[in-house]
């Protein structure tokens, strides 16, 4: 033990939240980097991996459990070299050895335990390890003394493994050919649709995720069939988690998932994806149907993102903590009592009655306060629940807050950018486009060294080259942008990012991306997955991009690109459809999107402007050419403009356009009338 006293925990000089909340821990923790992997392969000592994020709940049971213990600390480092590593900071690490985790037979999860050769290959691992044994599971010191005498004794036994998994996680077997058209989307949504739940939405059964490329690829099967059944089915998760205890009912915003069948419980750390994607949904069902909850529930998620999501700086930060005070969800919960003392004598009841406040709770002896079975109020009866919501929440506002992860991330910002750019439209808040341009402008700036985008910034340090999430997803948000204001200067930087993408990231053997850059660090292999997370897949973004690219500038080489890319993965994705919504959603607009082109300038173009705008965004691609004589001549429009005929609107699909319109609400019902038009026509 006398060698392991002279190593120290090397986390305090991080910025990651995560790592800084270990860096007091008795481990001798190294970050990932070259001289943990040299310090392992100096001492012949075995590497302990441990990856996680700041607000995951079991994460913290294991580091109050066993890193912040000093018995169980003295064998990690008299063992192993042990690195700490934050998912959001290093997903390419942890794509890795999930992947590795996975070829194990186990389901995966966070923190994820992983066992590596001093060379960082994968051997052994697995998620949350007890400190003491239970329910069949061994203690996570004998797990350590364990691998540390097979890592000694039986090296062939090790090789062995790590010769496997190694093999496995390179290898690329290609895909059989298989063709995905509309009918295979149709049949694949109907697939969906009959294993959601007909009573509280999303999928069977709990835990119950949001599943925003789910819920999307179901909309968009509604309108491209014209089956309700599809619109009902999106509207009744949307509805029931914005009506359940996954949202926020007084400070706003969702949490990660619901832990039961109602959407009730949450799990409840909240995430800045999960909220950009809901938001994004939210708006795009809201403008096919106008709905006052949405309305309701994305102001107040907004108002949320503003108050306590938005650096000083300009960005958004990554996630709020479920944990306060070390117990989950202690800053949300509420007694009878306490709602009682702070609303008077008469109140409480109403109060209670619309949001299932009871004296037992309705959680673990406490009360999370939610919409799912209140009656319908008066407009009245509304305003005063808004008061007493307020009362509550300058109450909880006095509460010890739970952590907030501060670090920005471009592709979470990325898809929050875009989310806020569809609802500025969809909800008629030009406020909101404001901020979405504004933290466009800190990502771009501060985000950026030598027009090379990057991954992370916090506390004034910008950390990892970009991935390709992070190109994905601002592409994204410059080409929302782009749409929503007609201005070129998104359109261009979308166009380099692009550019920078192909270059560094593009595999032209295997087809796709990789996720990490070419110049990169080396880890033991550059990860490659087209498998859609918690946030879409970068290949499915890209795909969206590249049509969207492909209309908004005239130049086919972002048609070909495309056509290639999907030639290349949709065989893929038909193996495992489920797992490649968002690239199926590109291919439902690559093949069904309105292309809407508004010529010329002044009130009359801007009417039709805010006409296309107002539409769905998910199937539509608005461009506005203020100068007809300059769209291309190979544009199917292109023989239907007459010269000095004022503003014009034309609907284009499948390189057919209908004849010129002049008034927004004939643009509008246009649009609609060929969506059904185009629906009936499929199902005859």
């Amino acid at each position: 033990m006398d060698n392991v006293a002279t190593h120290t925990n090397r986390l305090a000089g991080e910025t990651s939240p995560y790592l800084l909340q270990h860096q007091h821990n008795p481990v001798d923790w190294w970050p990932w980097g070259p001289e943990a992997l040299a310090e392992a392969q100096k001492t012949g000592k075995p590497i302990l991996l441990s990856v996680g994020y700041a607000a995951c709940h079991w994460c913290h049971v294991m580091a109050h459990e066993s890193f912040e213990d000093e018995a169980t600390a003295a064998v990690m480092n008299e063992l192993f070299v042990p690195i700490k590593v934050d998912r959001e900071e290093r997903p390419d690490i942890d794509q890795i050895y999930m992947n590795a985790l996975h070829l194990l037979g186990e389901q995966g999860g966070w923190p994820l335990t992983m066992f590596l050769t001093p060379d960082g290959a994968p051997v052994w691992g697995g998620t949350y390890f007890p400190k003491t044994a239970q329910y069949g599971r061994a203690a996570f010191v004998d797990v350590l003394r364990e691998l540390a005498r097979i890592f000694r004794d039986e090296p062939d036994k090790i090789a062995g493994n790590k010769e496997a998994l190694t093999r496995s996680l390179a290898q690329r077997n290609p895909a059989d050919a298989a063709s995905i058209g509309l009918n295979e989307l149709d049949n694949a949504a109907g697939s969906i649709a009959r294993a959601t739940d007909p009573t509280n939405g999303g999928l069977r059964g709990a835990p119950k995720f949001p599943q925003c490329a789910m819920l999307e690829f179901l909309w968009r099967a509604g309108a491209r069939t014209s089956d309700e059944r599809y619109f009902i089915t999106t509207n009744l998760a949307l509805t029931r988690m914005s009506e359940g205890g996954i949202y926020d009912h007084l400070g706003g915003g969702y949490a990660r998932y619901s832990v039961d069948a109602r959407w009730l419980v949450p799990h409840f750390e909240k995430m800045l994806y999960d909220n950009a994607q809901i938001l994004d949904m939210l708006a795009l069902e809201h403008a096919r149907a106008p709905n006052a909850l949405y309305r309701q529930r994305a102001e107040e998620t907004v108002d949320w993102l503003k108050r306590e999501m938005l650096t000083k700086e300009g960005g958004f930060a990554s996630s709020l903590d479920a944990d306060s005070e070390g117990e989950e969800g202690k800053f949300y919960v509420w007694s009878q009592a306490e709602i009682a003392q702070l609303l008077g004598p008469e109140d409480p009841t109403f109060f209670a009655g619309k949001s299932g406040i009871t004296a037992k709770g309705n959680f673990e002896g406490h009360n999370i306060p939610n919409r799912l079975d209140h009656d319908s109020e008066t407009a009245t009866e509304s305003e005063q629940l808004a008061a007493l919501r307020a009362i509550l929440f300058r109450a909880r506002e006095k509460r010890i807050r739970p952590g907030l992860d501060d670090k920005t991330l471009a592709d979470w910002n990325g898809l929050t950018i875009a989310a806020l750019a569809h609802a500025a439209n969809a909800f008629d808040r030009p406020d909101w486009l404001t901020l979405a341009c504004t933290v466009f402008g800190f990502v771009t700036t501060t985000m950026s060294r030598h027009d090379r985008l990057r991954h992370s910034w916090r506390a004034g340090k910008l950390l990892q080259p970009a991935l390709a999430s992070d190109h994905a997803s601002m592409i994204r948000a410059a080409l929302a942008l782009h749409e929503a204001t007609g201005d070129h200067l998104f359109l261009d930087q979308a166009i380099l990012w692009q550019a920078d993408l192909d270059t560094h990231y593009g595999d032209p053997q295997h087809g796709g991306y990789y996720l990490t850059s070419d110049d990169a660090e080396g880890l033991i292999l550059r990860p490659h997955s087209s498998v859609d997370d918690a946030i879409p897949n970068h290949t499915g973004l890209t795909a969206q991009n590249l049509a969207r690219l492909a209309v908004l500038t005239g130049d086919e080489r972002w048609r070909r690109q495309l056509d290639t890319l999907f030639a290349r993965m949709l065989p893929i994705a038909a193996a495992n459809m489920f797992g490649h919504l968002s690239l199926l959603n590109a291919l439902d607009l690559y093949l069904t999107g309105a292309e809407i082109v508004v010529t010329g300038q002044g009130e009359e173009a801007e009417a039709l402007l805010g006409a296309a705008r107002a539409l769905p965004h998910a199937n539509t691609i608005i461009l506005h050419v203020p100068d007809p004589a300059k769209l291309p001549s190979h544009h199917p429009a292109a023989d239907k403009v007459k010269p000095g005929s004022g503003a014009a609107a034309f609907v284009c699909r499948n390189q057919t356009c209908s004849l010129p319109v002049t008034e927004p609400d004939a643009l509008t019902a246009l649009v609609l009338r060929e969506d059904a038009s185009s629906a009936n026509h499929r199902l005859q």
